[in-house]
């Protein structure tokens, strides 16, 4: 039996895993080695939006698997056409590029913006734009594009060209984003700050300054997408139409794929090899994140989405009435961040390792907001479960 020690003997020390380790999971409970129960708030980061195993991609996943499994990029195949198929009719993209992850879908959208501003406008329009408290991935580029010492320190030199602003903040704008400026890269959602949604009128002067100097807006939905926030696609409630998006994360449902969707015109910029991946467009993990496109924009899903939010907010109200644990709580569809009043005995890591006593799992974002991501599809019961779990275990932490 694998043991929480193995980590320790044979893995890389760049994460610090619980104690327990999961072993079986189905809908939105996981169980660990010693058949211990949890109830899932975190679904690996926002991934498996239809909670574990769900049946109809275990079935999907199958299937595929008999045909064929992987093929190079020197070949196509049905699931990947088809998948970028469904994707261009349920957004604005008319071409779509298959990564493995979110971060290389930034590195792919970055690279496409600066060869598109070359081609179009000259070599010296090649400057990345991004807001400082923003997570865009753990690769040197985006690291980069996140700006923070605590993603860089250590890794330097870093790609050059690359600006930070204030997110949400207009003024300075102006200077930002010039005739210098390729793209602008952005979350509508900030995840790691905390949940933090963009101003309209911050949008709108991004919008104004990015058309006057032809400049391509990115939106980074790799984690706001796939139904996270009650659309399809955040960049649906935010009036503004980017010229790429990312996806990753919620795409396949915790099968690794990302993709990079923009326009044909954009896309003519990426001739034949500009560009490329081993994995990108595997069959299997296309075939399943196909399905997961035409279960997740069903109306009456991204509709119970909205609903099982507001439920999430009256209890989480009715819990911070009654422990004044939070200083705010802030949400996008099922993306929660509920900032902690730190004390000796209540902060982040102590939270969670209560949590997970009493068989709750959920996440952190920043260094004091907990941070919750269920599956879109939890049952009401299990919300109600799993905040009474993260009321009890609060209140423990009051009383130690």
């Amino acid at each position: 039996m694998a043991t929480r020690k193995q980590f320790d003997d044979y893995m890389m020390p760049v994460y610090n895993p619980a104690n327990f380790i999961p072993v079986k999971a189905k809908g939105s409970i996981v169980w660990d080695s010693k058949k211990k129960k949890y109830i899932d708030f975190a679904s690996g980061i926002a991934v498996t939006s239809l909670g574990h195993c769900y049946p109809p991609l275990v079935k999907i996943l199958n299937q595929q698997s008999k045909h064929i499994w992987h093929l190079s990029n020197a070949l196509t195949n049905a699931p990947a056409l088809n998948l970028a198929k469904i994707l261009c009719q349920k957004t604005f993209a008319e071409k779509i590029f298959f990564a493995n992850s979110g971060a290389e879908a930034m590195e792919g959208a970055v690279k496409t913006a600066r060869k598109y501003a070359n081609l179009n406008f000259g070599k010296n329009k090649n400057e990345i734009v991004a807001f400082n408290d923003a997570f865009h991935g753990r690769t040197l580029m985006t690291i980069a594009l996140n700006g923070s010492e605590r993603m860089t320190k250590g890794f330097g030199p870093l790609p050059s060209g690359i600006k930070h602003h204030p997110y949400n903040q207009i003024d300075g704008l102006e200077k930002m984003i010039n005739k210098k400026t390729a793209a602008v890269v952005l979350e509508l959602v900030q995840g790691e700050a905390g949940i933090v949604k963009a101003k309209r009128n911050f949008l709108s002067k991004v919008k104004k300054l990015c058309k006057q100097n032809n400049v391509l807006i990115i939106i980074d939905e790799v984690q706001s997408g796939v139904g996270r926030t009650g659309t399809l696609f955040a960049y649906e409630q935010f009036n503004i139409k980017p010229d790429i998006i990312t996806s990753a994360k919620g795409l396949g449902n915790g099968f690794p794929i990302g993709a990079i969707l923009t326009t044909d015109k954009i896309a003519e910029a990426m001739q034949v090899g500009a560009h490329g991946t081993t994995f990108g467009g595997n069959p299997l993990a296309c075939s399943v994140a196909h399905e997961v496109i035409k279960t997740v924009s069903k109306k009456t899903l991204l509709s119970s989405v909205t609903k099982k939010e507001k439920l999430f907010i009256k209890r989480l109200e009715e819990i911070n009435k009654k422990l004044d644990c939070f200083e705010r709580i802030n949400t996008a569809g099922l993306w929660i961040g509920c900032k902690l009043k730190i004390t000796d005995s209540v902060n982040l890591d102590t939270v969670l390792k209560q949590c997970y006593k009493n068989g709750l799992m959920v996440l952190k974002a920043n260094n004091n907001t907990i941070r919750i991501a269920p599956s879109l599809i939890i049952e009401d019961e299990l919300i109600k479960s799993g905040l009474s779990i993260l009321e009890k275990s609060i209140d423990q932490l009051q009383q130690a």
